[in-house]
């Protein structure tokens, strides 16, 4: 029998498209994805989402497909398993394993390790949450299934979250930079070892001298693919770093040259109990990583909701086992005297062989780390504020000219942070406590809880709403009591 149609190729898949519609998408209408990871635009489904906002929960989609022409597409061909394990664990991975050791200081070996495995298994569910959800709605931003369960006003809050999360990240990226190669009030830098003390080491100067050199050429970059091979190297020094604490730490112990450690919290003081408080989110700003979750979910080869599920599992362990790690090996280190930012420990005698040329390549190693891992979380911090302030704008990769414009003005705001918070651990305690504790686990469980009574299909069980509800009020009450203690500890330490 004679027909126009012709079969399709297996493997290959298919995209729905409006007829004689404009390409500009963006700017147009709004977009969903697919199952499979492609767009269907479609202003009438995207318009019946938003009515979900307005408090009609029975409403159902019925999209015509004889309004969509089909357009023949490339077959999917994605990163694999370990190549999104690869993403997700440079999203989580940076600056903030050099506060852990600290964290341990504070909460003595035995509960450090609790909270590290606890908020990792914590933060991991809360993903697995996202990704149902995210899946469900079609959504391709963070931003996007937040304004699906709740609005566009939840939206807005999502993404200065974010915002202010990215911002502050990449602001204790150049603190550490600063610490390390001008030195403290208590540690020297590495530039003055080397070449001794004159302009050359000057803090503010050599961060400005990091940013317009180093980081201002990577982050211009319009594409998150074209920093791929810098990721790679950026998770390779970290290893390297974690390797080398572990290593000096064992040996010293084997040695007999470590001081006992405190295996449970000094709860003695009422400062003590303070800090006690405060460290939790600096914890949990450590496994933040959920407003990258959709863009490597649709980069995924053979995309499902289980397949990203494992990757999260195998990253949480992966993380686990570094932080726990680098927690207890610099913890044993530098006992007591352990820095917010322990980097900044790495100037002093480690009391073993090639002591001196250890401590440069944990130092110079971890710089180099950030370096590259900054324009990776700049990327998603520039993605998100041009979503949030140029909504219905074309894409940033058609203006070259507003994502330079955005790159500069970021690039300046970051800087001058950076001169204006003392330490590392003041931005974490914060941030932590504030956003990360948001983004990670406050709006994923307010997710489940408002599109499970929207949809029948989204249903939670009855152990998946209490773990809801649960991890919702955790996260209230660490915020809340995090922002009061740091306060407090922060007009202590002024007066």
């Amino acid at each position: 029998m004679d027909s126009n149609y012709s079969a399709i190729p297996r493997g290959s898949h298919v995209e729905l498209q409006m007829q004689n519609e404009p390409q500009d998408f963006r700017s147009q209408q709004k977009s969903l994805l697919s199952d499979d990871g492609n767009r269907v635009n479609y202003p009438k489904v995207a318009n019946e989402y938003d009515d979900l906002n307005d408090g009609d929960d029975d409403i159902d989609v019925h999209v015509d497909l004889d309004d969509y022409s089909l357009v023949q597409g490339k077959p999917n061909t994605g990163s694999g398993i370990s190549g999104a394990v690869f993403n997700l664990t440079t999203s989580i991975i940076g600056a903030g394993i050099m506060a852990l050791p600290a964290t341990m200081k504070v909460l003595g070996v035995v509960l450090g390790i609790f909270f590290i495995i606890l908020i990792g298994i914590l933060s991991e569910m809360s993903v697995e949450m996202l990704i149902r959800y995210a899946v469900s709605c079609k959504a391709r931003s963070y931003g996007e299934v937040v304004q699906i369960a709740m609005g566009r006003t939840a939206r807005v809050l999502s993404e200065i979250c974010i915002i202010v999360n990215n911002g502050g990240v990449l602001i204790v990226y150049l603190i550490i930079m600063g610490d390390v190669m001008s030195g403290s009030d208590r540690h020297i830098g590495v530039f003055d070892q080397w070449l001794g003390h004159g302009f050359w080491d000057h803090r503010k100067l050599l961060i400005l001298a990091a940013v317009v050199v180093f980081l201002a050429p990577l982050c211009v970059l319009n594409r998150i693919d074209s920093l791929s091979m810098t990721s790679a190297a950026s998770v390779a020094l970290a290893v390297v770093f974690v390797m080398v604490c572990f290593a000096v730490a064992f040996i010293k112990l084997i040695e007999g040259k470590i001081d006992p450690p405190r295996m449970t919290p000094d709860l003695g003081s009422k400062m003590a109990i303070w800090e006690f408080i405060v460290v939790i989110p600096v914890m949990t700003n450590a496994y933040v990583c959920h407003f990258n979750i959709q863009p490597i979910y649709n980069e995924l080869e053979g995309q499902s909701p289980q397949k990203m599920n494992r990757v999260g599992r195998i990253t949480t362990a992966i993380c686990v086992v570094v932080y726990a790690s680098t927690a207890i090996s610099g913890y044993f280190l530098f006992g007591k005297d352990t820095e917010g930012d322990v980097l900044t420990n790495f100037d002093r005698d480690l009391g073993i062989h090639f002591s001196t040329a250890l401590n440069y390549i944990v130092r110079v190693g971890y710089i180099l780390h950030l370096v590259l891992v900054f324009p990776v979380i700049h990327f998603s911090l520039r993605q998100t504020v041009d979503s949030l302030v140029f909504e219905g704008s074309a894409p940033l990769t058609e203006s070259p000219k507003r994502s330079l414009a955005l790159t500069i003005i970021l690039l300046m705001l970051i800087y001058i942070g950076s001169t204006m918070i003392p330490n590392i651990w003041t931005a974490f305690k914060f941030t932590g406590a504030t956003t990360a504790v948001s983004l990670g686990f406050t709006f994923p469980a307010l997710l489940a809880l408002r599109l499970s009574q929207q949809d029948e299909r989204l249903r939670l069980s009855r152990v998946e709403f209490l773990l809801s509800w649960l991890m919702l009020i955790l996260a209230i009450i660490v915020s809340i009591a995090g922002t009061i203690g740091n306060i407090y500890t922060v007009r202590s330490e002024s007066e």
